[in-house]
C-alpha cells in the first residue's frame, strides 16, 4: 500500500470507527418493553435500508482526537514527520522520500524544509480531494 493510501486509511478508519461506535451501542440498548402491556407483535419487515450518504470526514477533527489520546505532543498540523508520528506511521526519510515520488515532488528529495513543508500541504490537498474536509489553516 501506498504511504499516502497509509495515512488516508488511518484518518479514514478512525472516523468510520467513530461513527460506527455510538450506533452499536444503541443496538445493544434496546428500549425495555412496559410490564403488563400487550403482548409483543413480530414487527413488520422493513425495507433494506440505503446506506446514508458518505460525509465528508473531519480531518482536522479526526487528527485532533488522535492526538487527543496521544502521550506527547506532536505539531501535526504543519510538520509530516509529527503528521506521520501521530498516525503511527514511520516518518523516515525513505517513507517520506516515497510519499514524495507518490505525490508528485518535482524538487530535491533530501529532507529539506521545503519538501516537508510540500509534503504536508499535498498530503491534506489530497485527503480534502479523497473526501476529507480540510480546513485552510491545515493546507497553507
Amino acid at each position: 500500500m501506498s504511504i499516502f493510501g497509509k495515512i488516508r486509511d488511518a484518518i479514514f478508519g478512525h472516523a468510520k470507527a467513530q461513527q460506527q461506535a455510538p450506533q452499536s451501542a444503541q443496538a445493544q440498548h434496546p428500549a425495555m418493553p412496559q410490564m403488563g402491556s400487550a403482548p409483543a407483535q413480530p414487527a413488520p419487515a422493513q425495507p433494506q435500508q440505503q446506506p446514508a450518504p458518505q460525509q465528508p470526514v473531519d480531518v482536522e477533527a479526526v487528527l485532533s482526537d488522535i492526538a487527543a489520546h496521544k502521550g506527547q505532543q506532536l505539531n501535526w498540523q504543519s510538520s509530516i514527520v509529527d503528521l506521520m508520528k501521530l498516525l503511527d506511521l514511520d516518518p523516515s526519510l525513505e517513507n517520506r522520500k516515497e510519499l514524495a515520488t507518490e505525490l508528485g515532488y518535482q524538487g530535491e528529495k533530501n529532507g529539506s524544509a521545503e519538501m516537508n513543508i510540500w509534503l504536508h500541504r499535498r498530503v491534506m490537498e489530497e485527503l480534502e480531494k479523497n473526501g476529507g474536509k480540510v480546513p485552510a489553516s491545515l493546507k497553507a
